[in-house]
């Protein structure tokens, strides 16, 4: 006799492949505890379409250009967790979504009884340690961490804002934005990545994640 589960765990999925979801979806059609309830291929999307998620499967790279960290925080702002399930292939991204504070990291090449035990063990509230997620966190130290202050004034001075407007749109002093702007650049250039230049500041803005990529170098 097939036990009945005490419940059903809600899943989602956020990837701009749509075979990607189809996958996952036949896959979760055969598990008496989880069910694929909304796919989609922005975390906005996603959310537009149900919020009573119990899991979410999150692609890092996604057609819209929204970086790892904003998709998580939208995400855990939501009060869902995430697990990334990803190819893998640019590290930065994947310690981005590490740092964001993500439940694990999924390969997209693992096999269907690896993804649905690291997936039983998020839905429990455990972390899922990986090789990957290890090696996110431990490499590349030139990558520049944040304040949400700091990262705030990044996102609008790269982008292209004056010193006054950054000043106004976060309600602080022009003197303060030009002390955040150095504290900034003296970080980058702690890390071996010196960015003297408003353009400078927007390529490491990319590079870490706290801006969108642009449109033209999207795939």
């Amino acid at each position: 006799m097939t036990e009945v589960p005490s419940r059903v765990w809600r899943i989602g999925v956020v990837d701009d492949h749509e075979q990607i979801v189809r996958g996952l979806r036949a896959t979760l059609d055969e598990q008496a505890d989880m069910e694929l309830v909304a796919g989609a291929e922005t975390v906005t999307g996603l959310l537009a379409t149900a919020t009573d998620l119990d899991l979410v499967l999150l692609d890092l790279r996604l057609g819209d250009g929204t970086s790892p960290i904003t998709n998580i925080e939208t995400l855990q702002q939501a009060g869902i967790p995430t697990l990334v399930y990803t190819s893998g292939d640019e590290m930065y991204m994947v310690r981005q979504a590490a740092s964001a504070g993500v439940m694990g990291v999924v390969r997209k090449n693992a096999r269907e009884d690896e993804l649905l035990a690291a997936m039983r063990q998020a839905l429990s509230g455990d972390t899922v340690p990986s090789i990957d997620w290890a090696a996110a966190i431990d490499s590349d130290p030139g990558f520049v961490d944040l304040s949400p202050q700091l990262r705030r004034v990044l996102e609008l001075y790269a982008a292209g804002e004056s010193s006054a407007r950054v000043a106004k749109e976060l309600d602080i002093s022009a003197e303060t934005v030009t002390d955040y702007v150095n504290r900034i650049r003296g970080r980058y250039n702690t890390a071996g990545r010196p960015a003297p230049t408003k353009t400078d500041l927007y390529k490491r803005a990319i590079e870490d994640g706290w801006l969108p990529i642009p449109r033209r170098f999207r795939r």
